[in-house]
């Protein structure tokens, strides 16, 4: 009986011990959030190190199921619907699976979010399956990587990269039709958004006729905003009206030394350079 009281004892005792000392997780974990279109696509995922032996086709085998990190499987969650590969996939949270293969990969969103990586992985869960290609890269990633890149109004790519392999996912969105409802809806209104608007339609519509319009009634709501008058220039410069552009610069310049913003002195003089 003492013995056992004794073993219970140490038992505790090494639990107690146990629970003051904090390690570093093996794979830690990281948590990116990335703002996009009109919403924003954020993921969590867990980063194990290479650590000098060879993943893709031994570490992670080919063709074969992989959690796309370390422990519990990788998390995304959209506040907005996206597209890709044509495909939409709606607002929500999903498991991102992959199968790597050696010259180009499957990647699986699947609804199985209480899965330990790859257990419990149905395929009557998945939402979209579809392939892309994997690309050797110079250097050595040592942690997966999971980042964006080219981040553009309506797309943008999610990587994942590991030791000297990485691939691209192309995520596109479709926003045009709902800012322009927004802004048609917004225009009924007393207070109107032109410096939007003029954004909108130079920018986005491919229509600077119209842009400049708004560009103008911009001016007016605020007289000093140098930002918008040298918006004005440009799409002025791009309608052929060179005289214009010129006077617009110029008032942007005089408003922005006014405020002393060097950065848009630098812009004015260099466009009035090259007009």
């Amino acid at each position: 009986m003492k013995k056992l009281i004794f073993a219970f004892v140490c038992s505790m005792a090494t639990m107690a011990i146990t629970a003051q000392v904090k390690m570093p997780a093996p794979s830690p974990t990281q948590t990116l959030k990335q703002d996009f279109a009109l919403g924003s696509i954020e993921v969590k995922y867990s980063r194990p190190a290479a650590k000098g032996r060879k993943v893709f086709g031994d570490l992670v085998p080919y063709n074969k199921l992989w959690r796309t990190g370390a422990n519990a499987a990788t998390l995304v969650k959209l506040n907005d619907a996206i597209e890709i590969q044509g495909k939409k996939l709606d607002t929500g949270s999903y498991v991102l699976y992959t199968i790597p293969g050696e010259k180009s990969w499957e990647v699986i969103f699947n609804k199985g979010l209480t899965n330990w990586g790859i257990d419990g992985y149905k395929e009557t869960e998945d939402v979209l399956r579809f392939n892309v290609p994997s690309k050797k890269i110079k250097g050595k990633v040592e942690n997966f990587t999971i980042d964006f890149s080219d981040i553009k109004p309506e797309s943008c790519n999610l990587n994942l990269s590991w030791e000297n392999t990485t691939v691209s996912i192309p995520v596109g969105a479709t926003i045009k039709d709902r800012i322009r409802g927004q802004l048609t809806e917004a225009l009924k209104g007393d207070k109107k958004p032109n410096w939007l608007a003029a954004q909108f339609y130079n920018e986005y519509d491919n229509n600077p006729a119209k842009a400049l319009e708004y560009a103008t009634a911009a001016t007016n709501d605020n007289p000093k905003a140098f930002w918008v008058w040298i918006y004005k220039a440009k799409i002025e410069k791009t309608l052929g009206k060179k005289t214009d552009a010129m006077a617009s610069s110029k008032k942007s310049l005089e408003l922005a030394k006014e405020a002393k913003n060097d950065d848009y002195i630098k812009i004015n003089e260099e466009f009035l350079k090259k007009l």
